[in-house]
C-alpha cells in the first residue's frame, strides 16, 4: 500500500491570464449528483466581475486586431490541448453532471470538435456576412464584420463542457472578448478550461472565467456600461428577464437564452452565435468616371 497524501486540486478563477482567487476570499462546495464532494471553487464577487471586464477591455484591441487566420490557428490550439488532457475532462465531466465515463466521453469528443468547427470559421464568416452591396452610381459599397467589443457570457447550467464549448467559441473567433460565468452547479470543467486556454496561445484577457453565484456575478455584468454584449444561455427566465432591464441601460446586445428542453448542444450549431456579437461597418468610395469605355479608378 501507498503511503502517500493524495494531491487535491486547488481551483481558481482565470482572469488576465493568470490564476486569482475571489478577492473576497470566499468560496463554496461543488458536490456530485449524489451529494459527494468534488472540489471547494471560487465564489467570485462584484469586484472580481469588474476586474474581469477590465482585463476583456485590455485585450479587446490586440485581439480583434489580430487576422482571422491567426485566430483560427489558436482556436485550433486549443482543441489540441484539450485533446491532450481528454481524460481528465472526462473524469471532470463524468462527476459533475452525473453521466456515465462514455457519455462523458462522446460530451468532450463532442467539445473538441466544437472548437475545431468554429476554428475553420474565422476566416469564412466575413464572406458569409458581408460582401459588395448593389447601389445605383459610381461607387463601391462593402459591407464587413466587426467585433462587438467586450461580451458576459453566462455558460450554460445543464451542459457544462459542451455547452461551455458552444457559447464561448463563436463569441472568440468573431474578434470579441469575453468574461465568462461558469455553470454554478459543476464549474469544475470550466476553471481547468482556463488552464488550457492559459497554454494556448490565447492572449491573457480575451477569456476570463469566473465561477460563483450566477445571479451575484451576472447582475454587475448586464448593467457594467463596459459590457457591450451579453448571452445569456444561462439564466432562467425571471434572471433573464432582469438582466435584460439591466442591459438596457447602454444598449447591449442581448442574446435570449432558449428554454432548456429545446437546446441540443450536440448538433452542429450554425452561425447565430457568431452573427449575434457582430455589428456591420458599411464603406463606400467612388469609382471615379464611368464612360463608354468602361470604369476609370
Amino acid at each position: 500500500m501507498s503511503d502517500r497524501l493524495t494531491v487535491f486540486k486547488t481551483y481558481k478563477l482565470y482572469v488576465g491570464g493568470k490564476f486569482p482567487r475571489s478577492e473576497s476570499g470566499r468560496v463554496y462546495e461543488v458536490t456530485d449528483k449524489k451529494g459527494n464532494w468534488l472540489a471547494n471553487v471560487p465564489l467570485s464577487s462584484r469586484k472580481d466581475a469588474r476586474d474581469a471586464v477590465v482585463a476583456a477591455r485590455k485585450a479587446f484591441g490586440g485581439w480583434s486586431g489580430a487576422t482571422a487566420y491567426n485566430r483560427g490557428q489558436i482556436l485550433y490550439r486549443i482543441a489540441e490541448m484539450l485533446e491532450g488532457r481528454r481524460d481528465q475532462f472526462v473524469r471532470e465531466v463524468a462527476d459533475s453532471e452525473g453521466i456515465s465515463k462514455s457519455k462523458a466521453a462522446a460530451v468532450v469528443d463532442a467539445a473538441i470538435d466544437r472548437w475545431v468547427w468554429y476554428a475553420g470559421w474565422t476566416d469564412k464568416i466575413a464572406q458569409v456576412v458581408g460582401g459588395g452591396n448593389p447601389v445605383a452610381g459610381p461607387y463601391f459599397n462593402l459591407s464587413s464584420p466587426e467585433p462587438t467589443g467586450v461580451v458576459a457570457v453566462l455558460a450554460p447550467q445543464e451542459s457544462s463542457f459542451l455547452g461551455l464549448a458552444s457559447v464561448i467559441a463563436p463569441v472568440i473567433a468573431t474578434g470579441n472578448t469575453a468574461v465568462v460565468v461558469a455553470s454554478e452547479k459543476s464549474p469544475l470543467p470550466a476553471l481547468s478550461l482556463g488552464e488550457v486556454l492559459a497554454t494556448s496561445d490565447l492572449p491573457g484577457g480575451v477569456v476570463n472565467v469566473l465561477s460563483g453565484r450566477t445571479a451575484e456575478i451576472a447582475t454587475p455584468l448586464a448593467a457594467h456600461q463596459d459590457v457591450n454584449a451579453i448571452d445569456l444561455a444561462g439564466a432562467d427566465d425571471v434572471l433573464a428577464k432582469e438582466l435584460e432591464i439591466a442591459a438596457a441601460d447602454n444598449l447591449k446586445r442581448v442574446l435570449r437564452p432558449q428554454p432548456v428542453d429545446e437546446v441540443d448542444w450536440l448538433t452542429t450549431p450554425g452561425t447565430d452565435r457568431m452573427t449575434a456579437f457582430l455589428e456591420t461597418k458599411t464603406v463606400w468610395h467612388p469609382t471615379g468616371s464611368l464612360g463608354a469605355s468602361g470604369s476609370a479608378y
